[in-house]
């Protein structure tokens, strides 16, 4: 609240600027009622409330722990705008972040008894390089241990040989896909909907269940929306024909194709 008294309010573009969510994704959280501003301007443009903004907070909290917008909007119109529920999702906040700080911390101790050994002019064995580089895997950082268990149980349970058939028909497929890419292809084209379609088709036999399923999604895509340069360049390292830039390429170019269909 200003010093006159007076609430404050935020416009769409402050909103935007200080939270780091787009714009785009504003306006779809306001048409599809998920977070829409209380107040218009005179002149039409949205202005944001305390209220809004806090409800704001709790959907991007909750989409972090992997919820659908359908869920979110489920759980707040359940639970109201108030001190209860807003310290329930800051206590699921900070523990999900105390584990964060605990791995963090458990990476740094390692790492200092790796310079203590280099500092004593004894090399690290191999098994401390192993340790060292399994704690620093960006995998544990989107996924669940829950969720590595699970998806480690279905790909044994699916079998070496479909997973060896899977990885191949995904090389299969980002090979087509560059070529449409690299022609031009529009994206409603019969061709490269079909190819879209198969490429979908690659996670059923993994699927779970529908509720872990679209988390693994949601985790999924964050992981790839953060790191698509670390994950291209070390793809593109073991593919020939793959140039580090093609796979960012490629899956906007898949994911269009998806939307249009």
């Amino acid at each position: 609240m200003h010093e006159d008294g007076v609430e404050q309010r935020w416009s769409i573009g402050e909103v935007s600027r200080r939270t780091g969510i787009t714009v785009r994704t504003l306006y779809h959280y306001d048409e599809i009622g998920l977070v829409r501003p209380q107040e218009r301007t005179t002149s039409g443009h949205r202005r944001y409330t305390a209220s809004d903004v806090r409800r704001l907070y709790r959907v991007r909290a909750l989409r972090r722990f992997g919820l659908s917008l359908e869920e979110i909007a489920a759980a707040l119109a359940r639970s109201p705008d108030d001190l209860a529920p807003l310290r329930d999702l800051f206590t699921a906040q900070l523990a999900e972040f105390e584990v964060y700080a605990a791995r963090a911390a458990r990476l740094s101790e390692q790492l200092r008894g790796l310079i203590r050994q280099l500092d004593a002019a004894v090399m690290p064995d191999p098994d401390q390089f192993l340790q060292t580089l399994e704690m620093m895997s960006v995998y544990e950082n989107y996924f669940s241990e829950e969720q590595r268990e699970l998806l480690a149980r279905r790909q044994a349970e699916v079998g070496e040989e479909a997973v060896t058939a899977t990885k191949t028909e995904w090389l299969e497929l980002v090979r087509a896909f560059k070529q449409h890419v690299e022609d031009g292809t529009p994206v409603d084209d019969p061709q490269v909907r079909e190819l879209a379609a198969r490429w979908q088709a690659l996670t059923v036999p993994y699927a779970i269940d529908p509720r872990t399923d679209e988390r693994i999604s949601a985790a999924t895509a964050a992981l790839w929306r953060d790191h698509q340069d670390e994950i291209s360049t070390r793809v593109s390292s073991q593919i020939a024909w793959l140039a580090p830039g093609d796979l960012p390429k490629i899956m906007e170019y898949v994911e269009r194709v998806r939307q249009a269909g």
